[in-house]
Parts: C-alpha cells; sequence; structure tokens
C-alpha cells in the first residue's frame, strides 16, 4: 500500500512540474507569420492522405506527395516556418 502511495505521489509531482513548464512557457511570444502559416497548412494536407492511407504507409513509409510548386512554395516559407517552431521550443 505504501508503495502505491509513493507511486501516485511521485506521479503527481511529475504531472504538477510539467504542467507549471506548460504555463512559464504559455506566456511566451509565438513567432507566426502568414507565410508560416501557410507552409504548415500545406504540409498537414500533403500529410493527410499518407497519414490514413494505412496500406500505402505500410508498403512506402515516405509517401508524401509533394509538387514541384509546393516544394518551391515550402521552401520560400521555411525561414519564417522555422522560427515559429523555434518560438514553440522545436530544437534544430
Amino acid at each position: 500500500m505504501a508503495n502505491i502511495l509513493v507511486s501516485l505521489e511521485k506521479g503527481i509531482e511529475i504531472g504538477a512540474e510539467d504542467a507549471l513548464r506548460w504555463l512559464t512557457g504559455a506566456g511566451k511570444e509565438l513567432r507566426v507569420t502568414p507565410q508560416a502559416i501557410v507552409a504548415l497548412a500545406i504540409l498537414a494536407g500533403a500529410l493527410e492522405k499518407p497519414l490514413f492511407d494505412i496500406a500505402g504507409v505500410a508498403a512506402n513509409p515516405l509517401n508524401i506527395p509533394l509538387d514541384l510548386q509546393t516544394v518551391i512554395d515550402l521552401r520560400a516559407a521555411w525561414p519564417e516556418v522555422k522560427l515559429f517552431l523555434i518560438s514553440l521550443g522545436v530544437k534544430f
């Protein structure tokens, strides 16, 4: 019984620490531009079909169709996307 209580206490402590870290980070200024939003939307659209096509993903895990113009647009917006992701805490 004591082990269960200690485990519960430790879980609550870890959860509280995570919540505190998230709350202190929630006040950060997010650097997002319209180009970053559009680029992320394009990537999400390109990922949607392969994500739900289980048979295709099993056969070819990196089957993400991008046409030339989409790649050019994504490459142009990449600096803004990277700044936005860094402001979320993503490390490159």
